[in-house]
C-alpha cells in the first residue's frame, strides 16, 4: 500500500491540483486487470455487447475508463473524480514544489466548472477570476463533454503564454472575457508586517495555501513580528483555498493550547476521530502565541483548510473571526491507485469542527461582518485603447463608470451608458489628473484611473476588514492593559 498525506485542497496552478486530505493507494498488476472479470455480469455483458455489435469501434481500455470515469461522475460529489493515467501523472506534477499555471482552485459541480478560489498574487488573481466564477469557454470553445482534468489540461500552459477565458459571474449577471497569463505560482505562503496603530504594535501575517512549508514560515514570521514588538495578531486567510492537513494542524497547534481539539474526522458510518493539536516536530512555536489577542480575516475564497483553521479559531474562543462567510468545503478526498495506473480521487470523510459542526455548503460564520469595497473585487483592465464621449454605449465604459463610483464620484448609472453625469464624472476626474477637464474616456483617462485605482487598494486604511480586525484588537490590548 502507498500513503500520502492528507490534504484539504488542490491548486490549480495550471495543473489543477485537488482540494482532498491524503491518499492511500493499492497497486497490481495491469495484465491482470485486462483479463479480468467484473464479478457484475450485465457490466461484463453490456462490455461484450457493445464491442461485437457496436457499429463504432472502441477499444477495451477505453471501456473500461469510460466505465471508471462513469462510476466517479455518477457519485454526484464534485471533489470525487478518476484520473488516467496520463492524468494521475499530470496531477502529481501539480503537487511538486515548483508550478507553472494560473493559481486558481477548480471544482466541478452540476456539470459546471466553477472557481472556487484564485490565490492571492498569482496569475488568475492578477487577471480578475473570483471566487464563484463558471469557466464557460477556453480559447473560444465551450466546455461541452469535458471532464475536469480536460479543462486543467486545456488551461495548462508554458510559463509567459496566456490562456483567454469566458466566464461566468453571478453576482453580476454577466459574462467576461479575461486572459490569463501563465506564471510560476508563488512558492512563499506566508507575508508577515507590523502595523502601528494608536501607539500599538499589532503583526499581520498572511497565509496564501497550506503547503509544504507554510508551518516553517509560519514560525519564522511569528518570531519576526514578535521580535519588533507585537502586542497582538491577525491571521489573513482570505483567498487561501487551502492545503495541507499536517500544515494547518502545526498552525493551529502555535495558537491553540496543548492538547485541544482542532477538528474531527467523520468517516462514512459516522464514527468521529478527534484532531487534536501536538508539538510540531522541528518547530519552536514561540509561547507568547498562545496568548496574544488574535482576529482572522477571511472571505468567500478561504477554503476547505482556511476554514479547519477559523472553524477551530471560532469554536475555540480563541479570537474573533471577521469579514465574509467562507467557501464551505467539509469534505475530505483520498487518491487511490489502481492497477492501470490511474487514480480515483474519492470523498472518504467529513470533517467538523471542534462543536462538531459540519460547514460543507455553508461556510464559517464571522463574528465581525465586514464587507469589502467594490473597488477590491473589480478586476483591474489593461490598455484600453477606445475613445469614447456622451451618448456611447460599451463595456468599457460600465467599466469605468464602475471605476469612478467606487472612487466616489457622483455617477447615476453603471450600465455602459455615457450620460450627462457620467461625463461630469469623468471631466472632475480628468481635471484632477491635470488634463484640462475633458469629458471623454480616452486612453489617457483609462491608464490614469488604472493607477489611481491600484492606489486605492494599497492603502490599508481602504481595506475595511483589516481595519475592523486591528480596531478589535486595539480595544481588547486597552481592555487587556
Amino acid at each position: 500500500m502507498r500513503k500520502s498525506r492528507f490534504l484539504l485542497f488542490i491548486v490549480l496552478a495550471v495543473a489543477a491540483s485537488a482540494i482532498f486530505f491524503g491518499c492511500s493507494g493499492l497497486k497490481g498488476k495491469k495484465e491482470e486487470r485486462m483479463h479480468a472479470q467484473s464479478s457484475y455480469s450485465v457490466i461484463d455483458e453490456a462490455f461484450k455487447v457493445i464491442q461485437e455489435r457496436g457499429v463504432h469501434p472502441v477499444k477495451e481500455e477505453q471501456l473500461i475508463e469510460g466505465a471508471l470515469r462513469g462510476a466517479a461522475d455518477v457519485i454526484g460529489d464534485p471533489y470525487s473524480t478518476y484520473f488516467t493515467e496520463e492524468e494521475a501523472a499530470a496531477h502529481k506534477e501539480s503537487l511538486a514544489s515548483e508550478r507553472i499555471g494560473i493559481g486558481a482552485e477548480i471544482t466541478r459541480s452540476n456539470g459546471k466548472f466553477i472557481i472556487v478560489a484564485p490565490v492571492k498574487s498569482s496569475p488568475a488573481d492578477k487577471a480578475g477570476l473570483q471566487p464563484y466564477d463558471e469557466i464557460v469557454r477556453i480559447e473560444g470553445e465551450r466546455l461541452d463533454g469535458d471532464s475536469l482534468q480536460d479543462v486543467v489540461q486545456r488551461i495548462r500552459g508554458k510559463k509567459g503564454t496566456s490562456v483567454s477565458m469566458t466566464i461566468y459571474r453571478p453576482d453580476l449577471n454577466e459574462h467576461l472575457e479575461l486572459s490569463v497569463v501563465r506564471d510560476a505560482i508563488p512558492v512563499t505562503t506566508v507575508k508577515s508586517d507590523v502595523i502601528e496603530t494608536k501607539d500599538r504594535k499589532v503583526g499581520y501575517i498572511a497565509i496564501t495555501t497550506f503547503g509544504e512549508e507554510t508551518a516553517k514560515e509560519w514560525a519564522v514570521a511569528t518570531d519576526k513580528v514578535l521580535d519588533e514588538g507585537a502586542e497582538a495578531l491577525i491571521v489573513d486567510v482570505r483567498g487561501n483555498p487551502g492545503g495541507y492537513l499536517f500544515s494547518v494542524g502545526a498552525i493551529a497547534g502555535s495558537l491553540l493550547q496543548d492538547d485541544s481539539i482542532f477538528a474531527y474526522m467523520q468517516d462514512g458510518n459516522g464514527a468521529l476521530t478527534p484532531l487534536v493539536v501536538e508539538p510540531a516536530e522541528d518547530l519552536n512555536f514561540n509561547d507568547k502565541l498562545k496568548k496574544l489577542p488574535l482576529a482572522l480575516l477571511q472571505d468567500k475564497g478561504s477554503a476547505s483548510a482556511s476554514e479547519v483553521l477559523s472553524g477551530a479559531l471560532k469554536d475555540l474562543g480563541r479570537g474573533v473571526i471577521t469579514g465574509t462567510v467562507s467557501f464551505g468545503k467539509g469534505t475530505v478526498q483520498e487518491t487511490i491507485d489502481l492497477s492501470n495506473g490511474g487514480e480515483v480521487k474519492l470523498s472518504t470523510h467529513k470533517w467538523l469542527t471542534p462543536k462538531e459542526q459540519w460547514i460543507h455548503g455553508k461556510g464559517v460564520e464571522v463574528d465581525l461582518e465586514v464587507e469589502q469595497p467594490e473597488l477590491f473585487s473589480e478586476h483591474i483592465r489593461g490598455v484600453v485603447a477606445a475613445d469614447y464621449k456622451e451618448g456611447d454605449f460599451n463595456d468599457d465604459i460600465a467599466y469605468a463608470q464602475r471605476l469612478l463610483k467606487g472612487l466616489d464620484y457622483e455617477v447615476e448609472r453603471v450600465d455602459g451608458y455615457f450620460d450627462e453625469a457620467t461625463a461630469e464624472a469623468v471631466g472632475a476626474f480628468h481635471a484632477e489628473q491635470d488634463n484640462k477637464g475633458e469629458k471623454v474616456m480616452n486612453r489617457a483617462f483609462f491608464t490614469a484611473l488604472k493607477e489611481e485605482v491600484e492606489t486605492y487598494r494599497k492603502d490599508r486604511r481602504n481595506d475595511v476588514q483589516l481595519q475592523m480586525a486591528i480596531d478589535y484588537l486595539a480595544h481588547a490590548l486597552r481592555k487587556d492593559k
